[in-house]
């Protein structure tokens, strides 16, 4: 079994191998690899690019695998992520897939790691450098802009109001343009209460629009009960590593 997180390096060359990807945002970066005919299964999560997924089997969502059906694909790799997906799930997949692929990039700069992965377990060493490159160039575009300060709260779920801690991806995709998340507590997606303290201590609100699909309503209506500033914003250019974190790196500079 292969085990290794975005940072790692460890794996086995594996060219024909036949892959399902349990990460919406993995099955886009595979594709965009060239690697779409050797996908075998995904979630009905998995839905970039839209023409291409169509014809990849569906296996159930990133937290409701359907073992049984995955088990048929005969897959030799199931790509996962540690927060996408439920390890006990994740341990029976290992019981019965040869390679188990396990992310987990937590910083902006962690896709470069990912991508060079990916490539290097299925065979696409040259495009993933070409994506790595194209990512360096903007990411270092993004840097040579002055920071500006601002104190965010990031939305993500209500019913409970959910929010993120600054160890996470999406917090620091924020601090790239020197945005912070305040410290709710030890979760990483930590519930909260909009207390006075809370309000006090930050400068706007961010309603994401996944995994909750927040609209423009949530927002004028929260802005007008909160006296707060409060903005939508594409959460799949937030939370959404890979090939779209690129993207997401270009959607940070219109945002500022």
């Amino acid at each position: 079994m292969i085990l290794t997180d975005a940072i790692g390096q460890a794996h086995a060359r594996a060219p024909d191998a036949r892959i399902v990807s349990l990460v919406p945002s993995i099955t886009e970066l595979l594709c965009d690899l060239g690697l779409a005919s050797q996908l075998v299964g995904r979630t009905g999560f998995c839905i970039h690019p839209a023409d291409t997924v169509r014809a990849i089997a569906k296996v159930g969502g990133t937290k409701d695998v359907n073992l049984d059906k995955l088990r048929r694909l005969a897959p030799t790799h199931v790509v996962v992520n540690i927060d996408e997906n439920e390890k006990p799930t994740v341990d029976e997949i290992a019981r019965f897939v040869p390679h188990v692929v396990v992310t987990h990039p937590n910083a902006p700069r962690d896709n470069l790691d990912l991508v060079r992965l990916m490539g290097g377990i299925f065979g696409r060493d040259s495009e993933a450098e070409r994506w790595c490159a194209d990512f360096e160039a903007e990411l270092a575009r993004l840097r040579a802009q002055p920071k500006q300060p601002r104190h965010v709260l990031y939305c993500i779920w209500k019913d409970p109001w959910m929010s993120v801690s600054p160890e996470t991806y999406i917090a620091r995709m924020l601090a790239e343009l020197g945005w912070t998340v305040p410290d709710l507590g030890a979760a990483r997606y930590p519930s909260f209460a909009w207390t006075a303290a809370l309000l006090n201590g930050i400068d706007e609100v961010l309603l994401s629009t996944e995994p909750y699909r927040f609209t423009e309503e949530h927002t004028r209506g929260l802005a007008a009960q909160l006296g707060k500033p409060v903005r939508l914003v594409d959460g799949e250019m937030f939370s959404w590593y890979g090939s779209r974190a690129l993207q997401g790196l270009r959607y940070l500079q219109a945002l500022r």
